[in-house]
């Protein structure tokens, strides 16, 4: 199978997975404003990075992709919510998500909050209740996630990305723990969680975990040039939002060729540690092209 054939397979198994664990029921229907909030954003497109991860690291380990259902959907849910608190007015206060309307703006602030926070108990509901995955294999998925999510992982790093913008004295050794947290948790967690699918040991999950947190760490350089170079039409959103926010980035640090740089041989460490797979091709060829996006 061509790669974008694979791609595009793996993006329409998270879709249609993500409509069947959110949809409208006889039982919801007091929730119904709620649920439409929650699928506003949901749908609203995006690159759909983490569950392609979670099915591409599945397969390519031998495993079954029925096991990687709901861990592929639940990391887009807690994906999602992280999009929607993200662009609160408390918050990024950006008033475009995707090219179209935030979801406070859509649906008012208060609805945002609570489809964000809807978004992000639903996927430990759903992989609890999954009938594919077995009790041990929740459990480790289950964990994994929450500390992914949590104070040590993407909450925290915001926390840190919000305090770094009354500060002078970023660093480079600040930004890559910060990155790792806010943007490298939840990649690690995609990869990590497609391994516990397909039953790998703890090696091949620890070279997982370290392809993922420099791809994350690639990915989010790649998001600060951007911010500078492309356009609100290719991204869906404000760019220069950064300056504006007075956040230091690899670009403020470095200016916009030498943050490429980086960010290139940051890919080229995690295209090393792929050559310990067998069957990688997908992901090597998904790891460059994330390099080379512009959007």
């Amino acid at each position: 199978m061509e790669f974008k054939e694979k791609l595009d397979s793996y993006i329409s198994l998270a879709e249609d997975s993500l409509k069947v664990y959110n949809a409208h029921s006889d039982n919801n229907k007091p929730q119904s404003g709620l649920i439409d909030a929650m699928n506003y954003s949901l749908e609203a497109g995006g690159k759909r990075v983490r569950p392609v991860l979670v099915y591409s690291f599945c397969e390519m380990l031998g495993g079954d992709l029925r096991k990687a259902k709901a861990p592929a959907a639940a990391i887009e849910m807690i994906h999602t919510f992280s999009l929607i608190h993200d662009d609160l007015p408390a918050m990024d206060d950006d008033d475009f998500r995707r090219g179209r309307p935030s979801c406070h703006k859509a649906y008012g602030e208060a609805m945002a909050i609570l489809a964000g926070d809807a978004l992000s108990v639903l996927p430990f509901e759903i992989i609890a209740d999954d009938n594919e995955l077995d009790a041990a294999e929740k459990v480790r998925i289950i964990s994994y996630l929450a500390k992914a999510v949590g104070r040590d992982g993407m909450i925290g790093g915001q926390v840190i990305d919000m305090e770094n913008e009354e500060r002078t004295d970023v660093d480079e050794a600040n930004l890559r723990n910060m990155y790792r947290c806010k943007t490298g948790q939840l990649i690690a967690a995609s990869c990590v969680m497609g391994c516990i699918c397909a039953g790998a040991d703890a090696d091949v999950i620890r070279t997982a975990e370290e392809y993922a947190f420099r791809l994350g760490l690639a990915f989010q350089i790649i998001d600060d040039i951007l911010d500078v170079t492309g356009t609100q039409e290719n991204l869906g959103k404000p760019v220069g939002s950064d300056e504006e926010e007075n956040k230091t980035t690899f670009v403020t640090l470095y200016g916009v060729a030498r943050a490429q740089e980086i960010a290139s041989a940051i890919t080229s460490e995690a295209m090393t540690l792929l050559e310990q797979f067998d069957n990688s091709g997908f992901l090597k060829q998904l790891t460059e092209m994330l390099l080379k996006r512009t959007k």
